[in-house]
């Protein structure tokens, strides 16, 4: 079995398994985008909050995505930096909804950005601002700037407005994150 492994790889056809960490405050779709981004016959109906965390696979036409959904409750946010060595790219997913909570958002975001395992790696960050479905969501331009994303200078980064419920903007936000991850192998 290992020699076919190995003949696949050499031959291109073997995806590359990427092991990306989902990350957001408490209630901004963390689950429900991953949920989303499964086939369809693998969702879940019924969406409840995470707790700790929880590990999904799904596969894109060149990736093999191994995703850690971690609890955005303020009293697990402290266990992310424990995955932070082993995550290869990051989703940052934002309530666009939630304007006071934005500061707590953008608080979280810099002491990622800030964190030993995580300051000087090139990790890809894909931004999902999410819940644009709501009547009082702002624009992904304008999360972008409450969030400073434009003084991300080493790091790429992308941000996609979305509506997990609907699917709207994931596939743009997957596509951007797999062409980030297929540079990154060359």
């Amino acid at each position: 079995m290992g020699l076919f492994d190995k003949l696949a790889g050499w031959l291109g056809l073997k995806k590359k398994e990427v092991h990306v960490l989902c990350l957001g405050l408490d209630n901004s779709g963390k689950t429900t985008i991953i949920n989303k981004l499964k086939p369809s016959n693998a969702q879940t109906q019924d969406i409840v909050p995470t707790i700790g965390f929880s590990i999904e696979k799904f596969k894109t036409s060149s990736l093999s995505f191994t995703v850690f959904d971690m609890s955005g409750q303020g009293k697990y946010r402290d266990l992310w930096e424990h995955y932070y060595k082993d995550g290869q790219a990051i989703i940052f997913v934002i309530d666009s909804s939630d304007k006071l909570r934005m500061v707590v958002a953008k608080e979280e975001l810099d002491t990622l950005l800030n964190h030993p395992d995580i300051k000087h790696r090139r990790l890809p960050i894909l931004f999902f601002a999410n819940k644009m479905d709501l009547r009082d969501a702002v624009s992904s331009v304008k999360v972008s700037q409450l969030l400073s994303l434009e003084n991300i200078k080493d790091k790429p980064w992308h941000i996609c407005a979305s509506d997990a419920l609907k699917g709207e903007g994931l596939q743009e936000g997957v596509d951007w994150l797999q062409d980030q991850m297929q540079a990154m192998k060359t």
